[in-house]
C-alpha cells in the first residue's frame, strides 16, 4: 500500500540531521515539522524572515498574524528569530540553509524541477523556490507519486515552466524514495507493499533497482 501523506512526512522527515538549518516548501513538506525526532536540534526557516518554525498549529494555536512564505499559519519554536525577507534570502543565498524540502508539479530524473506555476492559472507569486534550490547544500522533493489523473509526475522533461535544472537530489513520494544519479533515477526505498512493477507503471522514466 502507499504511503498516506502523513507516512510520506515521516519519511522525509527522517532526512533531517541535528544540526541542520532546513526550509519546508508549502503543502505537504509544511508536515515534515510535526515529525522532528524528539531531542533533534533542527532549526526551521522561512523566506518571509522567520527562523524557528515550530510543529503545524492546531486549531486552538492558530496565529493569523503568523504565517510561513506560503502564508499558511505556522508557530514558533521557543527562541525563534524575525528579520526582514531581504535577510532571510541572504542566508539562503550564501549558502547557510543545509536542506530544502519542496513540493513538486514535475520533476526528471536528471534532477530539473517545474514547482511554481501551470499556464492559465493564478499565480500568486513565484515564492522562493528559484533561490533555495540553487542556494542550499541538498534539494529533496515531497510530493505525490502521480497526478489525480494518474499521470506521472517524474517525466524524462518537464512540460511546466522551470524552477531550475539539475538541483533535486532525492525525491519522496507515496511510492517510496529515489536518487537522482548520472545514470537514472535509483530505487532506495519502496513503501511497504508497492512492487517496483507498482511504481514503474506511474512513472514517466525507467527505474533502477539493484
Amino acid at each position: 500500500m502507499a504511503w498516506n501523506r502523513e507516512q510520506m512526512a515521516q519519511r522525509a522527515a527522517k532526512e533531517l540531521q541535528s544540526g541542520f538549518y532546513v526550509n519546508l516548501g508549502i503543502g505537504l513538506p509544511t508536515l515534515v515539522a510535526n515529525y522532528i525526532p524528539e531531542g533533534m536540534d533542527v532549526v526551521l526557516q522561512s523566506e518571509n524572515g522567520l527562523l524557528g518554525i515550530g510543529a503545524f498549529p492546531t486549531e486552538a494555536e492558530i496565529d493569523a498574524d503568523l504565517i510561513n512564505a506560503g502564508k499558511q499559519t505556522v508557530t514558533a519554536t521557543k527562541g525563534a528569530s524575525y528579520f526582514s525577507s531581504s535577510e532571510s534570502f541572504a542566508m539562503i543565498r550564501g549558502g547557510h540553509v543545509n536542506l530544502a524540502i519542496l513540493g513538486a508539479m514535475e520533476v526528471t530524473d536528471k534532477g530539473d524541477l517545474a514547482n511554481w506555476m501551470i499556464p492559465g492559472k493564478m499565480v500568486k507569486g513565484m515564492g522562493g523556490a528559484m533561490d533555495l534550490v540553487v542556494g542550499v547544500q541538498r534539494v529533496i522533493v515531497l510530493m505525490e507519486h502521480a497526478t489525480k489523473k494518474g499521470q506521472p509526475k517524474i517525466v524524462p522533461e518537464c512540460s511546466l515552466p522551470l524552477t531550475a535544472t539539475g538541483v533535486v537530489n532525492r525525491i519522496i513520494t507515496d511510492q517510496g524514495v529515489f536518487d537522482v544519479h548520472e545514470s537514472g533515477l535509483k530505487v532506495v526505498e519502496l513503501a511497504d507493499g508497492v512492487t517496483l512493477s507498482d511504481a514503474q507503471s506511474i512513472t514517466g522514466v525507467p527505474l533502477i533497482s539493484d
